[in-house]
């Protein structure tokens, strides 16, 4: 700066000058946020990649417990009560339907059940779910639901991962990547006889996330849950002679990776042994459900062949996460695609589920659990107001019901419409991304700040899209 006599000053600089000059710095500024977040994650993790992290502020809640309905579930004979549906009934839908369809539909049809308001928040709920009904003051009910995609394959991805078209890291695994787990030594992400269809094992997948992160598998589909267990889990040698092998395989692994680089399979590999190790110690106990009372396996419905091994899976959700597992799914696959055979079928598939499901909203309350656990229920997508063929409903992807509980959103609320016919969402719509955000959200996670380098580019479970529903929080 130089001096004047009148004690005023005339910059070196202008500020466009200064603009000019300065502004490489900004972007190393941002380099280096990028660089320390990476690093104080790595320092976070070291040893232990499931050693529980803060998350970005203060959580709603602790974890989550996926009830995952494949095949799609049907709003208008669910929890989406249309009276002009029953009215209208084989009529022409009157208005344009999609331009992209699964397949083609006729007229308008009337839901086979009987719709009646529950509790004190007078929610519409199907005569399919009488034990949920009795619940629904827990329920945050998100009936403007919509997703990308009217086919299976991609509207899983969709659900579990943000992407319908490429093979992403699932939402499972990025909660563990960013909260850890409450239990050492046990994974952050169990999946409880996931879909072997339809993407398969991408959909609980860590893709290019650590491996550690992929979700544990207990059976798959064709696997009654009452044998669904994680595998090879009894230790058969004394554990302080499978620590020396352990100790040994990780030196000759270390060393291989000191003269070869980096290496995720491998680092993974290590990571899983250790993991494996630790569980042996955890997992037999908590597979074993003799400890529960009869009373609770009523609850549950174990004591009905209809909804025991449904209800098994509901019990064992619950039991993870009491023990700090971050994020645990149950999936009714492959049930709900009902294209014809709707009125027999989604008898029955509910029949299945109702029980397991209340049972489990009524043990996480009593046991003050629901508080901070999140519940979700739903499948990829819903199901079209019009027939098809006599007795059956299409995909549709593009207006259906999911419904949270507990884990910080507004019990007894209803949030978001589709239109008089249940085809389109039309108020407060909810993108699976925007379902994305506000779980993360929930859990205490800013979903733009959940990233992951890959490829050149920073990745995250909403991509560029998102936005946390703040309405439905509590």
């Amino acid at each position: 700066m130089n001096g004047k006599a009148c004690g005023q000053f005339e910059p070196v600089f202008s500020r466009r000058d200064l603009l000019r000059h300065s502004g490489a710095g900004f972007g190393l500024l941002a380099l280096q946020g990028v660089l320390g977040a990476q690093r104080l994650h790595a320092e976070a993790t070291r040893g232990n990649p499931l050693t529980p992290r803060a998350p970005h502020f203060a959580p709603r809640a602790k974890r989550v417990i996926f009830l995952f309905m494949h095949g799609g579930p049907s709003q208008v004979d669910t929890f989406d009560y249309k009276p002009l549906l029953a009215r209208d009934h084989g009529k022409p839908l009157p208005f344009d339907k999609p331009r992209v369809v699964s397949s083609e539909t006729g007229n308008l049809l009337a839901s086979p059940w009987k719709f009646q308001q529950y509790g004190q928040s007078g929610t519409w709920v199907s005569e399919l779910f009488p034990h949920v009904a009795t619940r629904v003051d827990d329920l945050c009910m998100l009936r403007g639901m919509h997703g990308s995609n009217s086919r299976h394959g991609g509207a899983l991805l969709e659900l579990h991962t943000g992407s319908d078209t490429f093979v992403r890291p699932s939402m499972g695994s990025w909660i563990g990547y960013g909260l850890g787990t409450e239990n050492e030594n046990l994974p952050a992400f169990i999946t409880v006889c996931p879909t072997l269809t339809h993407g398969g094992v991408n959909n609980y997948s860590s893709a290019f996330l650590p491996a550690v992160y992929h979700g544990t598998p207990l059976g798959n589909a064709s696997t009654p849950s009452s044998q669904a267990k994680i595998p090879f889990i009894d230790r058969r040698s004394p554990a302080a002679q499978q620590r020396r092998e352990l100790d040994l395989l990780r030196e000759i692994n270390s060393e291989q990776l000191a003269h070869s680089g980096p290496d995720a399979g491998l680092e993974g590999r290590i990571q899983a042994f250790e993991l494996a190790f630790r569980m042996q110690a955890a997992a037999p106990e908590l597979q074993d459900i003799a400890d529960e009372t009869a009373s609770t396996q009523r609850l549950y419905g174990l004591d009905n062949p209809k909804t025991q091994n449904f209800g098994r899976q509901c019990l064992m959700a619950r039991r993870f996460a009491e023990r700090g597992v971050r994020f645990v799914q149950v999936s009714h696959s492959y049930k709900w695609d009902q294209h014809g055979g709707l009125k027999k079928d989604h008898a029955s598939n509910a029949a299945e589920v109702d029980r397991p499901i209340a049972g489990l909203l009524t043990d996480l309350k009593a046991r003050g659990l629901l508080d901070e656990t999140l519940v979700l229920w739903g499948g990829e997508f819903g199901r079209t107001p019009t027939a098809q063929g006599d007795d059956g409903r299409d995909h549709n992807p593009h207006g259906y019901t999911m419904w949270l509980a507990g884990g910080g959103v507004k019990p007894g609320f209803t949030y978001g419409a589709t239109d008089d016919y249940g085809y389109f969402a039309v108020q407060d719509k909810i993108h699976l991304h925007d379902l994305h955000a506000t779980m993360l959200h929930l859990l205490g996670l800013d979903h733009t700040r959940l990233t992951f380098r890959h490829a050149g580019r920073d990745f995250r479970l909403t991509d560029v899209s998102g936005n946390v529903v703040t309405p439905i929080i509590a």
